[in-house]
């Protein structure tokens, strides 16, 4: 009788049930692949699959920005804070650098709760101002905010935040 269950092959030539972790690492994966440098982000649910595929499995917190051409193609999806499990020290300078090294025109933030919450709180909202008003001065756009939780994603934009 066959199952649902996904297989992985060992280095044996054996099948075994495969672990959490191998399950979503497969999917990001299969994200790298449908989600490349160029691929254009026109339409919220995808940006939001997409950062639920990369975050979902951290139990730290981890802000993330997907930098994106005029056109808001993706030029980098890049990791650039890790924190505890609540928190994480984001520095707007940094963020700046990176989006003018790579020549961004626009930007998508993410972090992450591992509190399973995906409700920003007082500290995402003035950050992300910051962020919002740093990404500015330079002529960046920040097209939103979005946090992931559990199951769950926020999209800042689509609450009136940015």
């Amino acid at each position: 009788m066959l199952s649902n269950q996904l297989l992985v092959e060992n280095p044996q030539g054996h099948y075994a049930p495969a672990t959490m972790d191998q399950v979503f690492e497969a999917a990001r994966d299969a994200m790298q692949q449908k989600f490349h440098r160029g691929t254009a982000f026109t339409a919220p649910s995808a940006v939001k699959e997409y950062l639920w595929v990369q975050m979902v499995n951290y139990e730290h917190e981890v802000f993330v920005a997907l930098f994106l051409d005029n056109q808001h193609r993706l030029i980098a999806c890049t990791e650039l804070f890790r924190g505890t499990i609540d928190q994480a020290a984001v520095y707007p300078r940094e963020v700046v650098k990176e989006a003018l090294r790579v020549n961004a025109a626009a930007v998508i933030f993410s972090h992450n709760h591992p509190s399973g919450s995906p409700s920003p709180s007082e500290a995402d909202k003035r950050l992300t101002h910051r962020l919002v008003q740093a990404m500015g001065s330079v002529d960046i756009r920040v097209l939103d905010h979005i946090i992931v939780a559990g199951t769950e994603t926020a999209s800042f934009a689509e609450q009136g935040l940015i």
